[in-house]
C-alpha cells in the first residue's frame, strides 16, 4: 500500500527570525512522505533567502513567491498547489513535535477520518503551558456527531460552552489539524480586510459541515509561539465592528449552505458569538495604538454598545455559566453602561499590556498593517486569560 503524502502549507511574511525553528521541525518529521509549501507573502526581510537555502538542501520544500496579499491569500495560494493526500497548516513562528503528522495520519487511517486534531502547547519563551482538554486521550466522531460536536460550536457557544471562550478558539484553528485533501476542494480562506478576524473558524466551519468523521487526540503536539519580544500593545483596527458584521453573515451562510439547521439553537449560538465579541471589540477601541482621544474612544464604545446587532445580542446573552467578572462585564454592556464598561476595558488593557509575555503580534511594515493577522493571534482572546479563574484551566467539550 502506498504511503500517503502530506502537504504542509506555511504562509510567511517577515519571519526570518523564526523560520529555521519552524522548517527544521517540519523537515525532520518521522513521516517522511511530505511536501512543505512555503508561500513567501512579499517579505521584506531575509525570509526568501532563507527559504532558498533550505530548498537547496531538501527538495521536499517548495517555494511560492507572491506579492503581499495577506495570510488568507497566502494560505489559499499554497492550498491550490498541494499534491498530498492530506493537508496541514503551520504558522511560520510555531513548530511541531517530530511525530505530530505521523500520529495524526495514523489516526486518520485507523478511523478513515476526514479531519484529525491534536492539542497544543502555548510557548511563552520563559515557560510553556500545555493546552490539554478535559476529555479522553482519543475521541472519534462520526456522521451527525461531527456537526453536533464540532461544526455547531464553531458557529457559536451555547449553554455551559460560554464559560470557556478560549475553548472555542482552540477548536477553530487550522494549525493543529490534518485534513483529507479532497475535503478542501473549492474552499478558500476569506480575506481579513472583509471579515476582520476569525478566518480560521470560518474556514473550519465550511470544512466541518462537509466532514463525516473527526478524530481528536488529546496530546499536545503543536507548539504555539506566544512570546512577544517586539510589542505587547494591540494594534488598533479601524471599523473592526463593521467587518465583524460581514463575518457573522459569512459564518451563517457557511453553516446553512452546508446543511446546518436554521433553528432557534443555531440562532442563539451565533447571537452568543456576537455578544461575546463585544469584549474583543472593546479592547480594540481602548487599545493604546488607537489614535483617538479618551473622549473619542468613549464615543466609539458608546456607538458599539448601541449598535442594533450588538445590542440585541447582548440582551439575548445568558452569561450565567461565566465566571463572576465576565457576568458583570456582559451585564453592564447589555445595559449600555458605557463608562463602567470603559473602565473595565481600560483595566483589562492595563493588565494585559503590563504582562511580560503576550500573544505574538506579527512583525509588519506600515504598508502591511492589518494584512497579516492570524486567527490564532486575536488580541481580544488574551482577555479571557487575565484572571486566575481562567488561566491554565482544563476544558471539556
Amino acid at each position: 500500500m502506498r504511503n500517503p503524502k502530506i502537504s504542509i502549507v506555511v504562509p510567511i511574511y517577515n519571519m526570518e527570525r523564526y523560520l529555521p525553528r519552524c522548517l527544521d521541525s517540519l523537515l525532520s518529521q518521522t513521516h517522511g512522505e511530505l511536501e512543505v509549501i512555503a508561500v513567501n507573502d512579499g517579505s521584506t526581510d531575509g525570509s526568501l533567502t532563507l527559504l532558498a537555502e533550505y530548498a537547496g538542501r531538501d527538495p521536499r520544500l517548495t517555494i511560492i513567491d507572491v506579492p503581499n496579499g495577506g495570510v488568507a491569500f497566502a494560505r489559499t495560494t499554497g492550498l491550490r498547489r498541494c499534491t498530498g493526500d492530506y493537508i496541514g497548516f503551520v504558522d511560520p513562528d510555531d513548530w511541531i513535535h517530530r511525530r505530530m503528522y505521523a500520529e495524526l495520519l495514523d489516526a486518520a487511517q485507523r478511523e478513515d477520518a476526514d479531519i484529525v486534531m491534536c492539542a497544543y502547547v502555548s510557548e511563552f519563551g520563559g515557560f510553556a503551558r500545555p493546552k490539554r482538554f478535559d476529555m479522553p486521550d482519543y475521541v472519534a466522531y462520526r456522521g451527525d456527531e461531527v456537526r453536533l460536536r464540532i461544526a455547531d460550536r464553531l458557529l457559536g457557544p451555547i449553554g455551559d460552552e460560554v464559560s470557556k471562550p478560549e475553548h472555542l478558539d482552540a477548536w477553530g484553528t487550522v494549525w493543529n489539524k490534518l485534513y483529507r485533501a479532497e475535503l478542501l476542494d473549492g474552499i478558500a480562506f476569506t480575506d481579513l480586510a472583509l471579515i476582520g478576524s476569525n478566518e480560521d473558524t470560518l474556514f473550519n466551519l465550511s470544512v466541518c459541515t462537509r466532514a463525516r468523521s473527526f478524530v481528536f487526540l488529546n496530546r499536545p503536539y503543536y507548539h504555539y509561539w506566544r512570546a512577544n519580544e517586539q510589542s505587547i500593545t494591540t494594534r488598533y483596527k479601524p471599523d473592526l465592528a463593521g467587518r465583524f458584521l460581514n463575518l457573522y453573515g459569512c459564518l451563517e451562510s457557511a453553516y446553512l449552505d452546508n446543511g446546518g439547521s436554521e433553528d432557534e439553537q443555531s440562532r442563539q449560538r451565533l447571537s452568543n458569538r456576537i455578544a461575546m465579541n463585544v469584549l474583543g471589540l472593546g479592547l480594540n477601541i481602548v487599545s493604546g495604538s488607537n489614535p483617538s482621544s479618551m473622549r473619542g474612544k468613549l464615543r466609539e464604545l458608546r456607538q458599539l454598545l448601541r449598535h442594533e446587532t450588538y445590542s440585541k445580542a447582548l440582551l439575548r446573552f445568558r452569561s450565567g455559566p461565566c465566571p463572576p467578572h465576565w457576568r458583570l462585564f456582559y451585564r453592564m454592556a447589555g445595559m449600555r453602561l458605557t463608562l463602567p464598561v470603559f473602565v473595565m476595558l481600560i483595566a483589562m488593557e492595563a493588565v494585559r499590556t503590563k504582562k511580560p509575555i503576550g500573544r505574538n503580534n506579527r512583525e509588519t511594515t506600515p504598508n502591511s498593517a492589518g494584512r497579516y493577522d492570524h486567527e490564532s493571534r486575536r488580541a481580544g482572546d488574551d482577555a479571557h486569560e487575565l484572571l486566575p479563574s481562567n488561566a491554565g484551566e482544563r476544558h471539556s467539550i
